[in-house]
């Protein structure tokens, strides 16, 4: 079964994202990516985070898991702490040279999180859980949001 560890990454009210445009459908993910298979959940946020967004963080917390089902496998949800850098897509990562040929492209950017309610996040499951955590405050345990995974329309 796939793994992916994923980043929620505030500050000053703004939320790191990825807008994708996959060959004409228009979506946006949390920053991350697939676990390989020598990496730890953990070194796997901090290596994706270096190559799809160019953000360091810092006191990853497991907040959410969600089985987002084939192809996608189980998404970890981790709760970081900003330290610095300006999203963008490192210039040696996959999806750099992806986004080069022009007809799927991830652009990184920081949106404000009254923009990110009505945005169209690849999980609206997700989505409505991180819109909780910020007025309710993050869960201390990882909370399982499977089975309330709804794929918004994919």
């Amino acid at each position: 079964m796939r793994r992916a560890a994923r980043a929620i990454i505030i500050k000053d009210d703004k939320i790191i994202v990825t807008h994708r445009n996959k060959f004409g459908m228009q979506y946006y993910i949390l920053p991350g990516g697939g676990v390989d298979y020598d990496e730890t959940l953990e070194q796997a946020l901090f290596r994706e985070m270096a190559e799809e967004v160019c953000v360091k963080i810092a006191n990853p917390r497991l907040v959410f898991i969600e089985d987002a089902g084939e192809p996608y496998g189980t998404q970890y949800i981790y709760l970081c702490d900003y330290v610095s850098g300006e999203p963008a897509l490192h210039p040696d990562s996959q999806e750099a040279k992806i986004h080069a040929m022009g007809s799927n492209l991830y652009e990184p950017q920081w949106l404000t999180l009254k923009e990110f309610a009505s945005i169209k996040l690849r999980s609206e499951s997700i989505k409505q859980a991180i819109l909780e955590g910020i007025k309710k405050g993050w869960p201390k345990e990882p909370t399982n949001i499977t089975g309330k995974a709804k794929s918004n329309g994919f």
